[in-house]
C-alpha cells in the first residue's frame, strides 16, 4: 500500500518519511510529502521542523528548487555514532543513516579544540565529512547531539481498550506513551523493555520497543532499572573477552618474590574481587623505635590491560565497576577481575607492592614500590578480623592473630594518631545496608555496621596513595590525582546562617580547615541534630574529582592525593600503575606519551563515569526500597527531615532509612512560607514550622514501584514558630503553595 493510500492515524515517523522520498523516481517538495501522509494545520508545520532537522542532520538534501532527496553513501554532513578509538587512541565514529549492505567506511573524528572534553562511545555528533586518499573519512565536529534518539525505559502495559502502552520508570517522565502493535516485538504486558522515541509532541507520544529486559515483578528488574535508566554498559565487546579468556599468570621473571609474607586481604563479606592486600611489622630499625613497617600489595592489572587494548577500551568506556544491593557491574570481565587480577588465598598472583615505612606517630618516612609476586595466606572479612583483635579468633585468624592481625592494628594506632593530627575532616553517615532472602526479595534493611578493621584498612590504602602520588612528583612523571577542592563560597554563607539557627558558629573571615567543620560536628554530637548536622556539612563540601593538575585533598587534609589502590575497578588507579611503572621503570607497559596528552580528558570521563555510578547505586537503592515497603501502605514511620523545599519536605526512615517525600499540598490548607536561608517551611497563620533536622511521624501514602518513589503524609511534627523576616539578600520567605497563589488570585479577581 502506498502513503497515498493509507488512511491517515497519526503524525508519520521519520523512516516512512525518508522512505517515501527515497522510492520517489525524482526529488519530491515538502507539499509532495505533506499531501502524501495527508497533513494540514499544526502537522504540517511539524513536518517543516522535521524535516529542516534531517536537512540540518545530513538525513537529507536539497536537490534544484529546493526539492528533497536521501543522499547516497556519506552525505556532506552527517549525524555520527562515536564507537570507540583504533589502537593509536584516535577517535572511531560510524553513521547512524547508513543504509547500505557493505559496511560503512572508518570514519576518524578530528578533535582540534584544545581541552574538548572526551567523547563517549554511543554519543552522537552532527559533523562535516571529507574523504580522504585512503579511502576513509575525517569528521569535524559541528556540535554534540547526545544520545539521540531518545530512548526510555518503562514497563508495557495494556490500556482498557486493549492497546499496549508503556509507563516510563523514570519518574521525571510524566506521560504514558502510545506503542503500536507491529512495534512490541516479543515483549509481553508486564515486561521491563527499553523503548525508542519515534514521535513526541504535545499531543501524540510514541515509542518502539528495542529491548525486552525481563519481567518487571522479577527481584532483579530492580537493578536493571537503575542499569539501563543510567546507561551503565553491561555487555564486553567479543575482543576484550577473547583477551581477557586467554590471560594467564605472570612471569615471575623482574619480580620480587612475596611469597612467604603472610600478606591477607581484609573485605566485606560478599566481596567476591580482592585487589589489595596488607602486612605489618615492628620496624626493626634502631633509629624508628615505635615505628612501622607496612606493605600494601595491589592487583597488577597493568600486566593484563595494555595501553590501548580492547581491555583497555572498554575499561575506559566504564570508569569503574558498578556495585548494587544484588549484583556487581565490573569494569573488567569476569576472568579476570574475580580470576588473574583477584588476590585469591593460597594463589600466586602478580602484583605492584609498596613498603612504606612510618614512625610512632604515623608519620611517613620513606616508601618504595616494586612488581612482586604474592600469595595471600588468607581471605578475611572485616567482622572477623575485628573479632579476633577484641578476643575471639575463629579457625581462620587464631594462626594469623599475633603474626598478621594484632601487628595490623599496632601500625593501625599509629596511623590514626596521623589522622587525628592532620585533622581530617570526620563524617560519619549511616549506611544502610540490604539482606536478600528467597527468590532474590529484600528481607531486610539495616544500618551496616562499621568497625575499626574498616578503618585500618582505609588508613593503609590512604597511605599507599598518598606514596604513590609523592614517587611520581618526585620522578616528575604525570599523575591523575584525586583533588578535592575546598568547599565553595556560595555553599559556606548559607551553612553559617543554618548552622547559627542551631546556635552553632562556623569560623568565619579565615582560611577553612577540616578541623573547623570537626568542632562543629562535635558540638552537634548526642544532639538530635547530629546527623543532620553531618549531612548540610557534607552538601557544603565541594566533589572530588580526577585531574592531573594538583589542589590538594581537603577532606583528608592531604597536600597530594592519588587512587593506586583498586585497579580491578577504578581506571584511575590503572593510570597511576602505569604513571608508576613509567616513572620506575618496572616494565614495558607503563603510561604512553598518548594518555599523558589525554590525562585532562580522561580525568573528566572517569569523573562523570563514577558519579554516573553512585547516581545508579542510590537510584537501585531506593527502588529496592520502594519495593520492601509497598506491602506496608498505610503504615507510620518515625523519620526526620532532610530537605525542606517550597514544594515539600523530605524525609528519612529511621526503620530502614529509606527516602520519600511530603508534598506541600497536604501540610494543610494554609499557604506555607519557604526560609531558603534557615531550611524552613511556615505556615503563615499558624506559624506551624517545619525544619531541617525536625523529628517527624509520617505515614506512607504511597509506593510507586514503576519509578522508585514513596510518598508520605504527615501524622505527627512541626512545631509553633515565629515566622522571620526577608533576608536582606532577598531570599527569605517566600510564599511558595500553589493552592494559596490560585486563592489569592481570586481575591484579586473579586
Amino acid at each position: 500500500m502506498s502513503a497515498k493510500e493509507r488512511p491517515r492515524r497519526t503524525f508519520p515517523r521519520k523512516e516512512e518519511i525518508l522512505d517515501f522520498i527515497r522510492q520517489s523516481a525524482s526529488p519530491v517538495g515538502k507539499r509532495e510529502v505533506a499531501r502524501a501522509f495527508r497533513l494540514s494545520g499544526r502537522d504540517r508545520l511539524e513536518l517543516k521542523t522535521l524535516i529542516k532537522r534531517l536537512l540540518e542532520e545530513g538525513e537529507l538534501v536539497q536537490a534544484a528548487n529546493r526539492r528533497l532527496a536521501v543522499p547516497e553513501g556519506l552525505p556532506p554532513v552527517a549525524v555520527l555514532e562515536i564507537s570507540g578509538t583504533d589502537a593509536d587512541g584516535e577517535v572511531l565514529a560510524r553513521p547512524i543513516a547508513w543504509k547500505e549492505t557493505e559496511p560503512p567506511p572508518p570514519i576518524y573524528v578530528a578533535m582540534e579544540r584544545r581541552g574538548r572534553a572526551a567523547l563517549w562511545p554511543g554519543e552522537r555528533i552532527l559533523a562535516r565529512v571529507h574523504p580522504t586518499k585512503d579511502g576513509a573519512y575525517t569528521a569535524h565536529i559541528v556540535r554534540r547531539i547526545g544520545a539521540a534518539p531518545d530512548r526510555i525505559l518503562g514497563i508495557l502495559e495494556k490500556t482498557t481498550d486493549g492497546s499496549a502502552c508503556l509507563v516510563p520508570t523514570d519518574r521525571r517522565h510524566k506521560h504514558v506513551y502510545t506503542v503500536r502493535q507491529e512495534d512490541i516485538g516479543n515483549a509481553h504486558a508486564g515486561d521491563l523493555v527499553r523503548a525508542e522515541v519515534m514521535h513526541a509532541s504535545r499531543r501524540y507520544r510514541e515509542v518502539r520497543i528495542v529491548e525486552r529486559l525481563g519481567a518487571a515483578n522479577e527481584a532483579g528488574s530492580v537493578s536493571l532499572i537503575a542499569i539501563h535508566s543510567h546507561d551503565i554498559p553491561t555487555e564486553f565487546p567479543p575482543e576484550a573477552l577473547a583477551l581477557a579468556n586467554h590471560a594467564g599468570p605472570a612471569d615471575a621473571s623482574g619480580r620480587a618474590d612475596l611469597r612467604t609474607l603472610p600478606l591477607v586481604t581484609i573485605d566485606g563479606a560478599d566481596a567476591r574481587d580482592f585487589d589489595d592486600a596488607v602486612w605489618a611489622e615492628a620496624d626493626g630499625d634502631p633509629k624508628n623505635p615505635d615505628g612501622w613497617h607496612l606493605l600494601v600489595a595491589i592487583a597488577d592489572v597493568a600486566h593484563y590491560v595494555r595501553p590501548g587494548d580492547a581491555l583497555d577500551r572498554v575499561a575506559f568506556e566504564r570508569g569503574n565497576s558498578a556495585y548494587f544491593p544484588d549484583r556487581v557491574v565490573p569494569m573488567l570481565p569476569e576472568s579476570l577481575s574475580n580470576g588473574w587480577c583477584s588476590l585469591k588465598p593460597g594463589e600466586d598472583r602478580s602484583c605492584l607492592a609498596a613498603d612504606l615505612w612510618i614512625d610512632g606517630e604515623g608519620v611517613l618516612l620513606r616508601h618504595e614500590f616494586r612488581r612482586g609476586l604474592m600469595r595471600s595466606a588468607a581471605r578475611l572479612t572485616y567482622e572477623q578480623v575485628e573479632r579476633a583483635q577484641n578476643g575471639f579468633p575463629d579457625a581462620t585468624t587464631l594462626p594469623l592473630l599475633d603474626r598478621v592481625i594484632r601487628p595490623l592494628y599496632g601500625a593501625y594506632a599509629a596511623l590514626s594518631k596521623a589522622r587525628a593530627a592532620r585533622g581530617t575532616l570526620e563524617l560519619d553517615l549511616p549506611e544502610r545496608k540490604m539482606e536478600f532472602g528467597a527468590h532474590g526479595k529484600v528481607a531486610a534493611i539495616q544500618t551496616a555496621e562499621r568497625y575499626a578493621s574498616h578503618r585500618l584498612i582505609e588508613e593503609f590504602m590512604i597511605l599507599a596513595n598518598v606514596a604513590a602520588s609523592e614517587t611520581l612528583e618526585s620522578r616528575r612523571t604525570p599523575c591523575l590525582y584525586r583533588v578535592h577542592d575546598s568547599p565553595p563560597p556560595n555553599k559556606l554563607e548559607p551553612l553559617r546562617e543554618f548552622l547559627a539557627s542551631l546556635n552553632l558558629r562556623l569560623a568565619k573571615g579565615q582560611v577553612l580547615r577540616p578541623h573547623h567543620f570537626n568542632r562543629i560536628l562535635r558540638e552537634a554530637a548526642g544532639t538530635p541534630y547530629a546527623e543532620i548536622v553531618s549531612l548540610v556539612v557534607l552538601r557544603s563540601q565541594a566533589k572530588a574529582e580526577y585531574n592531573p593538575e594538583n589542589r590538594g585533598h581537603f577532606g583528608l587534609a592531604l597536600r597530594r592525593y592519588c587512587h593506586f589502590t583498586s585497579p580491578i575497578r577504578r581506571y584511575a588507579d590503572l593510570i597511576v600503575h602505569r604513571s608508576l611503572i613509567r616513572a620506575l621503570r618496572l616494565g614495558e607497559d607503563g603510561l604512553t606519551a598518548e594518555a599523558e596528552n589525554r590525562l585532562t580528558a580522561i580525568g573528566e570521563h572517569i569523573s562523570l563515569t563514577e558519579r554516573r555510578a553512585e547516581i545508579a547505586e542510590r537510584d537501585a537503592a531506593d527502588r529496592y526500597a520502594t519495593l520492601f515497603l509497598s506491602e506496608r501502605v498505610g503504615a507510620e514511620f518515625a523519620a526526620q527531615l532532610t530537605g525542606v523545599t517550597h514544594f515539600g519536605l523530605f524525609v528519612t526512615l529511621d526503620e530502614t532509612r529509606a527516602d520519600g517525600f511530603i508534598p506541600i499540598r497536604t501540610l494543610g490548607w494554609e499557604r506555607f512560607l519557604h526560609d531558603a536561608i534557615h531550611h524552613e517551611l511556615i505556615g503563615e497563620r499558624s506559624r506551624l514550622t517545619f525544619r531541617l533536622g525536625d523529628r517527624v511521624r509520617v505515614r506512607l501514602a504511597e509506593a510507586n514501584t514503576a519509578t522508585g518513589s514513596l510518598l508520605f503524609e504527615l501524622v505527627e511534627g512541626g512545631r509553633k514558630g515565629k515566622a522571620r523576616a526577608a533576608s536582606p539578600r532577598g531570599k527569605g520567605l517566600a510564599k511558595q503553595s500553589q493552592t494559596g497563589k490560585k486563592a489569592a488570585r481570586r481575591r484579586r479577581t473579586r
